[in-house]
């Protein structure tokens, strides 16, 4: 694991700090390579229920580009680097568990790219944005591309990574690249309350709906198995048995 990574659990509710202020959160090799074993780590946490991903004055100014002379070096470094950060991408992506990343300062680049992989993109009124790759010679990974375009639309896909110029939180926030715009100093609470509302929802329906959306996301036009099973599972679930007796007892449910 990464020393600047820190991952703590507060009840229902993991936080995921990018801690490398010296460098503006920028994100090393061993960050990247850490990610798939923290988000194991909150996966199989059957405590936590939602995930909130922050920085500090900035949430991450990318991948660190000082180890692009070695780390990075020459084609087959630039090979494997690359499948390390995608791998970190998918780590948070594919979480079964709702997330939220709470964005100050920058989130350029690398850190755009774990911001978009959370479901939730809250922002401070002086975040700025931008993915960056056409200023280093780079091709921005599939996936990644594929999530800023159901994210913003191609239009808006092209502008950001044709120019690789940094757009503010408000336009951020009108082409839908974030969900909401809040003070900085609001953020934290802001976060806080989001992840608390998540995590009192029924969670078989919270899941279940993000399976749903990555599903039809992904190109699926039609419900299979897989996703009956998912109905199913809600069907025969306590906290389905529980939302219908709460509501005939007009009470809120206790999930």
């Amino acid at each position: 694991m990464s020393e600047h990574l820190q991952l703590t659990v507060d009840g229902a509710v993991a936080t995921l700090t990018i801690d490398r202020p010296a460098k503006r959160n920028a994100m090393s090799h061993a960050m990247w390579s850490a990610l798939p074993g923290l988000m194991e780590r909150v996966e199989h946490d059957d405590a936590v229920r939602v995930l909130v991903v922050q920085g500090g004055d900035h949430f991450s100014a990318g991948a660190d580009i000082s180890e692009f002379g070695t780390l990075r070096n020459g084609a087959e470094g630039a090979r494997a680097y690359s499948e390390v950060v995608h791998a970190g991408e998918r780590a948070i992506a594919a979480l079964s568990k709702p997330t939220i990343a709470a964005v100050n300062g920058f989130c350029v680049g690398g850190g755009c790219e774990i911001a978009l992989a959370c479901d939730f993109r809250i922002a401070a009124e002086d975040a700025r944005f931008g993915i960056t790759p056409a200023k280093l010679g780079i091709i921005y990974h599939f996936t990644s591309t594929k999530r800023l375009v159901e994210a913003v639309g191609q239009a808006w896909a092209k502008q950001i990574l044709f120019t690789a110029e940094l757009i503010d939180a408000a336009t951020a926030l009108r082409i839908g690249l974030v969900n909401e715009v809040h003070p900085a100093s609001e953020l934290a609470a802001r976060a806080k309350e989001l992840a608390a509302v998540l995590a009192a929802r029924a969670q078989v329906s919270v899941r279940g709906a993000k399976t749903v959306i990555n599903r039809i996301t992904d190109g699926l036009h039609a419900e299979d198995d897989h996703l009956h099973a998912v109905y199913e599972a809600s069907y025969t679930s306590p906290e389905y048995a529980e939302g219908v007796q709460a509501f005939l007892e007009k009470r809120p449910p206790r999930f």
